[in-house]
């Protein structure tokens, strides 16, 4: 792609993330949202691969469809209130649309089917913003309406996210397919806790960011786009494979890493709010995002599985490790005892 061209619709994302986190008015949120479709799009089908152009077509239909629920959310709210600020978001009504369309743009269940299928038809790097960036501004609406929400509606959401990001990726050999069944995964625990702390789901959000980019920059280094190509990238890259290694157990949420600090926290959170059993059942429901995430570190380390895999092993190269893979890596595992900082902060 044209250099000039990528400078455009990477300006046109910044632009219409700013202007929709920025925003008070809904029609101001509702431009920022259709800026940051119409910029993605070239991006997702710049291959011209009848893959790309199919996801760039599901993910146009899908976000066009949120974007007009938004629309006549915020409509429905300021034809009862006459107000159009985001913050006055009352009418239960638009509240019932507003959560739906907010769903369907991140890609909560049972909204989700879209996402593995356009991430499975986009780059590694296209994936990383449609994982990350393009679900920054979503959230920033959830975290201005969290008062009007519903919490039942948003803490059942949260746990079809849960099961079904764990339960549909444990039979993925597509690494892209396996981070969007974790991304569905993460985004339920950011919806059960948005309406009772919203400030801890932007820090879920935050360390889900780190953490994904992290794992997509390290697998774009590796050249690696599915299972069969992991298991012998060892022997090309041996120290970016460990490091692959921790910042996926980081994702997964074990204790001694970045990753375990936000789901701690929402389950202390949640038992604040005596919700100890619904704390256990998504607890529960993450251990099947821990099966595919051991199965992803499993096979970027030396082990190889005991069956015979057509690609040959690869002779060591010493490339230049990039300096961003770098330092997002070492943040994605090692922020967790800088957590009373983060907690004061907060």
């Amino acid at each position: 792609m044209n250099p000039q061209a990528k400078l455009i619709f990477a300006t046109s994302l910044l632009m219409g993330t700013t202007i929709t986190i920025s925003s008070n008015h809904w029609i101001l949120a509702w431009t920022g949202l259709e800026i940051n479709t119409l910029a993605i799009l070239p991006l997702i089908s710049k291959s011209h691969h009848p893959r790309a152009i199919e996801a760039a077509t599901k993910y146009f239909l899908v976000q066009a469809t949120a974007s007009a629920l938004v629309l006549f959310s915020s409509m429905t709210n300021a034809w009862h209130t006459g107000q159009w600020d985001i913050t006055q978001l009352t009418h239960p009504t638009s509240c019932l649309i507003l959560t739906s369309a907010i769903a369907m743009k991140l890609g909560l269940a049972p909204f989700h089917f879209w996402f593995p299928e356009v991430l499975q038809g986009s780059s590694l790097t296209t994936g990383l913003l449609l994982s990350t960036a393009m679900k920054f501004p979503p959230i920033t609406l959830l975290y201005m309406t969290s008062q009007s929400l519903n919490p039942a509606l948003l803490t059942t959401m949260a746990i079809l996210s849960a099961a079904l990001g764990g339960w549909m990726g444990l039979n993925q050999t597509q690494t892209r397919k396996i981070l969007a069944f974790s991304s569905i995964s993460h985004l339920g625990w950011m919806a059960i806790i948005i309406t009772y702390s919203p400030k801890l789901a932007l820090l879920n959000f935050y360390l889900y960011t780190l953490m994904t980019a992290a794992a997509f920059l390290t697998l774009n280094s590796m050249k690696v786009l599915k299972l069969s190509t992991l298991m012998t990238s060892w022997s090309k890259t041996p120290t970016l494979s460990a490091m692959l290694l921790l910042t996926l157990l980081s994702l997964a949420g074990l204790p001694p890493l970045t990753g375990f600090l936000p789901k701690w926290l929402i389950i202390e959170e949640l038992t604040k709010q005596e919700m100890a059993p619904t704390a256990t059942i998504i607890s529960l429901l993450s251990l099947l995002s821990l099966f595919f995430y051991l199965r992803l570190a499993y096979c970027s380390t030396i082990t190889l599985p005991p069956h015979t895999t057509n690609h040959m092993k690869r002779w060591h190269t010493n490339k230049p490790v990039n300096t961003s893979v770098a330092i997002l890596t070492t943040l994605s595992i090692m922020l967790l005892p800088i957590s009373p900082i983060i907690l004061t902060i907060m």
